[in-house]
């Protein structure tokens, strides 16, 4: 049974892309008579909230489709799947996706609690693959980012030592005493994450590894 009408609410307008018109026509209809969304066509005029994408797989196929959408709409990405695995929801990710239902589960109450979601910024995944988007999460940091020294916030382990000495109140050459480097590798360290990072001097440098929790 489906849930009453939410009131009080405006409507999230949805564009709804299939790659084939039997599965674009059943997400539109299941979803038009619903009162909280509006469904355009994907190649509506008016810019849409969010953008439902249908697949059966995220393959090359479809991250071209998400990345078109990623560089062209300032729309907001929902995916509905006929099956996807962690490396593939990380995939995803990189095209902005913030969420996935899976076909299986798409009654319209789901889906529209996902485009609810993502209208608003928030995330929307199976709590299954949240799991193991965190395991490889994990995975990455341990087997690829943390022998090289880096971390998934962009910061190199000596590069948060440096950062937390400066945050402390010390000038260059004490950083450089403190971590048995010459002054020009404290200052090469200090570009090098500005640089990367854009951030416009030490201060914000500081300012940027105290929001990311490592200082």
């Amino acid at each position: 049974m489906s849930s009453p009408p939410r009131t009080g609410n405006p409507r999230t307008s949805v564009a709804v892309l299939a790659s084939d018109p039997i599965s674009q026509t059943g997400v539109a209809s299941q979803l038009r008579p619903r009162s909280e969304v509006t469904v355009h066509t994907h190649d509506d005029a008016n810019p849409s909230d969010v953008t439902l994408v249908v697949a059966d797989a995220v393959e090359e196929d479809t991250l071209r489709t998400l990345r078109r959408l990623q560089r062209t709409r300032t729309t907001r990405l929902l995916l509905v799947i006929t099956e996807i695995d962690e490396q593939k929801l990380v995939n995803a990710a990189e095209c902005e996706v913030l969420g996935v239902v899976r076909r299986s589960e798409a009654t319209p109450d789901r889906l529209v609690d996902a485009i609810s979601a993502v209208a608003k910024g928030d995330g929307f995944l199976p709590p299954d693959l949240l799991g193991r988007l965190l395991g490889e999460v994990g995975r990455l940091q341990g087997a690829v980012l943390g022998p090289r020294g880096l971390r998934l916030t962009g910061l190199a382990a000596r590069e948060v030592d440096v950062l937390r000495l400066i945050a402390e109140g010390y000038d260059t050459a004490d950083v450089a005493a403190k971590l048995a480097y010459s002054e020009r590798t404290i200052k090469n360290i200090l570009h090098g994450v500005m640089t990367r990072l854009q951030l416009k001097n030490r201060t914000h440098a500081v300012a940027y590894a105290m929001r990311q929790g490592l200082i």
